[in-house]
């Protein structure tokens, strides 16, 4: 089989982290789209591999989560049972950990917005982390008891719950309910009141909407299947940890936690997958 270059594949990942579709990529760069797909399927796959390896004992002090909704196939309301027992398909929720101080995405989970992803990525956060934290979420009720299972009283955790009144009749579709107020809601030790914040999180759910264009709202890019959304969320942040030169930080997230001494170029992303080969051989 013909193996695109380096460079080849190096443009085609850098187009689709800047907000661009599978299908703008393939006639940007004359590429078929089985291409693309097999090579955002393989690269990702490799950078969420490289990434769950080297983010272990972090010096995090202050981290932020929250979940963003998106969706694989169709809305849930759309599902029918037929397409329900072939494939997975209707709401897919990515749920998110930011470091406040350094911006570094530590880790994400892409699943349903229930108790049980809940606790599998509190559980996969708190396995990443090198000592006590303080933790902010919004005021999901599941993330208690999550929190409780993973870290016990080892953490100073809290909530910021949102109060919403209804969005004027005209704006209901397309915007979001006006926020009338909030509350900080110490649920775990002894948290920072002035730290007590979801704004870095919910300031990456914007970056996500921008850089993936599955993620886009009211289009047809959306993802089609599973493993092509987690592999693109992957390569997301492959691209924000690691490529991309924060613009308060003046250096990448990765650079910033300690983690890479450089800015990644997209040859020594695609060199993942080179290594991969290699080990396999």
């Amino acid at each position: 089989m013909n193996r695109l270059s380096i460079e080849a594949r190096a443009q085609i990942l850098a187009a689709l982290v800047e907000g661009n579709s599978m299908r703008s990529v393939c006639r940007m760069l004359g590429r078929e789209k089985r291409t693309v797909t097999h090579l955002l399927v393989e690269v990702g796959n490799a950078c969420y591999r490289y990434q769950d390896r080297v983010f272990r004992n972090l010096k995090c002090q202050r981290l932020q989560c929250d979940e963003i909704w998106s969706f694989i196939g169709c809305k849930q309301k759309n599902v029918t049972k037929a397409m329900a027992e072939q494939r997975i398909v209707g709401d897919a929720w990515v749920w998110v950990a930011i470091d406040a101080d350094t911006k570094l995405v530590p880790c994400w989970l892409v699943g349903t917005r229930d108790a049980g992803c809940a606790t599998e990525f509190i559980a996969n956060l708190e396995g990443r982390l090198a000592n006590r934290v303080q933790l902010t979420t919004d005021g999901h009720k599941v993330y208690l008891n999550a929190v409780i299972d993973a870290f016990a009283d080892e953490i100073d955790y809290a909530q910021l719950v949102k109060y919403f009144g209804n969005a004027p009749e005209a704006q209901k579709r397309y915007s979001p309910a006006i926020c009338n107020g909030c509350e900080k809601i110490i649920r775990l030790g002894d948290p920072e009141e002035k730290f007590i914040s979801t704004s870095y999180v919910e300031r990456q759910n914007l970056t996500m909407r921008m850089g993936m264009r599955r993620f886009t709202r009211l289009t047809n890019g959306f993802s089609k299947k599973v493993e092509n959304h987690e592999a693109a969320v992957a390569l997301h942040y492959m691209h924000y940890n690691f490529l991309r030169i924060h613009q308060t930080l003046r250096v990448t997230p990765a650079m910033a936690a300690g983690i890479s001494d450089h800015v990644w170029s997209w040859s020594e992303v695609v060199a993942l997958t080179e290594k991969r080969l290699k080990v396999a051989a």
